[in-house]
């Protein structure tokens, strides 16, 4: 059965939280900012090296994809956004990504 890392959750949770980090503590990523795009790039980075595929579209939004053992099984999809309001907290969008 699959399990979530914990200790790594928590780990690139923290990470994310201090691109677009504000004094309070909170997180000023919004969409297509400089922060927004660096935690873009800080996505793909991680998908590449868990071997996993990514792709873009035309709007900008990112597809990570763990290929199954059937090719021709059915999707499952579940995202979230990375992006956050200008006061927006560490946990708000990430989470639902990472997890």
């Amino acid at each position: 059965m699959l399990q979530v890392n914990a200790d790594r959750l928590l780990a690139d949770l923290a990470d994310l939280s201090r691109i677009g980090a504000t004094p309070d503590g909170g997180v000023n990523r919004p969409a297509l900012s400089d922060a927004d795009l660096d935690t873009r790039a800080w996505l793909q980075q991680r998908a590449e090296a868990a071997g996993l595929r990514w792709d873009q579209d035309g709007a900008g939004n990112l597809f990570v994809r763990l290929q199954g053992a059937d090719p021709k099984a059915k999707t499952v999809l579940a995202g979230s956004h990375l992006d956050s309001v200008p006061t927006g907290g560490r946990f708000d969008g990430p989470l639902g990504v990472l997890a």
